[in-house]
């Protein structure tokens, strides 16, 4: 399975969407969260995101956003 990192930030409901969709399938990730560490803000924008969340993964593209469908693909 891959090292996922999903980047959030507070008060987000798509942040804590993809969050419980992956903890409902049993998908381990970090939680890297904005709001009390500016300095993802920087990294995200860097790789070119503006918004949050981020899930990325070793082997796989950066998901922006909730996206159930690529979500499902890293069960």
């Amino acid at each position: 399975m891959n090292n996922l990192t999903v980047f959030t930030k507070d008060n987000c409901i798509q942040c804590k969407m993809t969050k419980r969709f992956l903890e409902a399938r049993g998908i381990a990730f970090e939680e890297k969260n904005v709001s009390t560490n500016p300095e993802y803000v920087d990294y995200l924008k860097a790789q070119g995101f503006q918004s949050v969340p981020v899930v990325e993964g070793a082997n796989i593209d950066s998901i922006a956003g909730f996206r159930p469908d690529a979500l499902q693909q890293l069960a």
